[in-house]
């Protein structure tokens, strides 16, 4: 078994039975019966001491012929790897390049790949808001954009961000900003200084 001079071969062997984070970087293992390798914090069932084998390196096990870990995904560049925040990005990304769609949370669980339930969970741990908050808001940031960008009338940009209806679009608007559409738009062009 190879050692990392920084670690004692209990340090490691206390790293992988507790999934500590703390490692994530530091070294590798992998597991001769299963020929997979992971990170010390990966969920994985615990394998047995007598099976495992340590790596400074994630190339390392790779030479030596182990796969990485679809969970832990130790081959990544990082030092650390949440699978929950693969979640939360793939969502971010989905609701910002379809705001403007109807969007549930059951559509985009199965876009993920995850129940509404754990989505929804995962999303506001990481983020303190739920997908329904988050796309709000980013239909609020697109609706500011397009009042200080563009001469679309209310109406137009309602629709165009997403919103079924413009008491719907209003009350989220003044929610988050404080005035109306309107008197947003007027409060920017005050604000502009005179070319």
């Amino acid at each position: 078994m190879e050692s990392n001079n920084l670690f004692s071969l209990e340090e490691k062997w206390e790293a992988i039975v507790t999934c500590d984070h703390s490692f994530d970087g530091k070294f590798f293992y992998a597991v001769k019966t299963t020929g997979i390798f992971c990170r010390p914090s990966c969920k994985s069932k615990t394998p047995h001491y007598k099976n495992i084998c340590f790596f400074n390196h994630a190339r390392e096990a790779v030479q030596q012929g182990f796969r990485p870990c679809k969970r832990c995904r130790p081959e990544l560049l990082i030092d650390s790897y949440d699978p929950q925040q693969e979640i939360v990005e793939k969502t971010k990304l989905f609701l910002e390049k379809n705001y403007e769609e109807k969007i549930t949370l059951d559509t985009i669980a199965v876009i993920i790949g995850v129940s509404p339930y754990h989505l929804s969970r995962t999303f506001k741990e990481h983020t303190g808001t739920s997908p329904h908050e988050y796309l709000e808001q980013l239909r609020i940031q697109k609706a500011k954009n397009l009042l200080m960008n563009t001469d679309h009338n209310v109406t137009e940009i309602c629709f165009q961000i997403g919103y079924k209806n413009l008491s719907s679009f209003y009350k989220h608007f003044k929610k988050s900003c404080g005035c109306s559409p309107h008197q947003f738009r007027l409060n920017q062009k005050k604000s502009k200084p005179p070319v």
